[in-house]
């Protein structure tokens, strides 16, 4: 066996990197227009009619933004799954795809064009094994100098497609947890399971799955500047400790989908809208003495303070989420500022929607209970690094490791053609 050094370099070595344990894995959607995404779909959809309504080339160039990879005239393949054209924009717009609903770095879920015409790299690959029975861990930088690496936000799981996005620092990695649609093929190392099933024994009517695994590498993961890594125990009671919190990490992350219960604060506590926000917001504070978050004129209470601390990659989440719908700390200019006074950045709500009351609310108690769960995520580590471990050496013995390179590479899951440019299917 292989015992982790609780401290040192060389006790890093013991664990092993999630790429090498995941091995598909997919760069972040580089939408190369900020207006395809944003927090309202109703907001995308006026977007998208002040686009197409464009009197001529040079006021659709204006408010498009070519890049390298797509102008109004760049004839696309179709995103899988999606009916938007494959002819230029300019020649053909079509109707608004339905906005899709994707997670935007760790815990802001937003919307997004579905329109591959729109967006340089949409990563078809994603697309293509995303459904009802996918989950996707994305891997978040852990933020500039100084910035403590965190366990708890190194790593989000979602069932919402991710764009991979990192609030600070080095964009991570998405990996899939299934390689084909259904839930079939896991993107794990070959044999991972098989190993962990036998060293492990778990007791009857208990096995190793994907599903555990992933509620493992949640609790277990550690951040570093090379990417995440996770440790593999080889104590069967200890692994079934890491899978209980796992799991209710997981539950945690995915706020209620795939049949589970949505977050809610223990002992009937919960966040209360106590002084309606205004239309317009502007001004962030927070007082810890009474567990307030005002937002311009309005009030929520009671918020813990764990959740207005709460940080992803040296960022604080709550901050963020707001300044992103235009609502700053000192009620300054909101950022990111429209590149062009009256591009289609500059088309957002004329008021605050009560949806997005309703989804403050929700991360509010999200973040609050993640953060409660750092004492039980810190005493699993403790054991981990007090424990024998299965390293590298024990996987690639075993012809775990090195994956091979088929799996880095995605699975074939086309059972029809699909769409290319100006309507040609290709030959895959």
């Amino acid at each position: 066996m292989v015992a982790r050094k609780a401290s040192g370099a060389d006790g890093e070595r013991e664990f092993t990197a999630l790429g090498e344990l995941m091995p598909w894995s997919v760069r972040p959607l580089r939408t190369g227009r900020s207006w395809v995404l944003g927090p309202d779909p109703a907001t995308l959809r006026a977007r998208w009619e002040r686009l197409a309504a464009a009197e001529d080339d040079e006021e659709r160039d204006r408010l498009f933004r070519p890049s390298r990879s797509r102008t109004p005239r760049t004839p696309v393949a179709a995103l899988p799954g999606q009916s938007s054209g494959t002819s230029g924009f300019a020649r053909e717009p079509g109707a608004c795809p339905a906005p899709v609903r994707v997670l935007h770095g760790p815990f802001d879920e937003q919307w997004l064009l579905p329109d591959h015409r729109l967006i340089d790299a949409a990563r078809p690959e994603l697309w293509r094994v995303a459904d009802a029975c996918q989950l996707f861990t994305v891997e978040h930088g852990s933020g500039g100098p100084g910035a403590v690496p965190d366990p708890m936000s190194a790593l989000s799981v979602t069932p919402l497609l991710p764009d991979g996005h990192s609030p600070a620092g080095r964009p991570g990695r998405i990996r899939p947890l299934y390689r084909r649609p259904g839930g079939t093929e896991p993107n794990l190392a070959p044999g991972l399971l098989a190993l962990l099933d036998g060293v492990l024994a778990p007791p009857d009517g208990y096995a190793v799955t994907p599903e555990t695994f992933l509620a493992w590498t949640v609790a277990a993961v550690r951040p570093s500047p090379g990417g995440c890594v996770v440790p593999l125990p080889a104590v069967p009671d200890l692994w079934l400790r890491g899978v209980d919190l796992g799991r209710e990490l997981l539950r945690l992350r995915l706020r209620g989908a795939r049949g589970g219960d949505r977050p809610r604060l223990p002992g009937g506590r919960r966040p209360y809208v106590r002084a309606a926000l205004p239309p317009r917001p502007t001004g962030v504070a927070y007082d810890a003495a009474s567990q307030t978050l005002s937002v311009g004129a309005g009030r929520v209470s009671p918020v813990p303070e764990g959740a207005w601390t709460f940080e992803a990659a040296g960022v604080r989440v709550l901050e963020l989420w707001l300044r992103r719908r235009g609502v700053t700390a000192d009620g300054g200019e909101p950022a990111p500022a429209p590149r062009t006074p009256d591009g289609l950045d500059a088309v957002v709500p004329r008021a605050w929607p009560q949806e997005w009351t309703s989804e403050l609310l929700e991360l509010i108690t999200v973040l609050a209970l993640l953060d409660a769960a750092r004492p039980a995520q810190a005493a699993l580590h403790a054991r981990i690094d007090a424990s024998p471990t299965l390293g590298p050496a024990r996987l690639r013995a075993a012809g775990v490791l090195p994956a091979p390179a088929s799996s880095r590479r995605p699975a074939s899951v086309l059972g029809h053609q699909e769409e290319g440019p100006e309507g040609q299917f290709a030959l895959l």
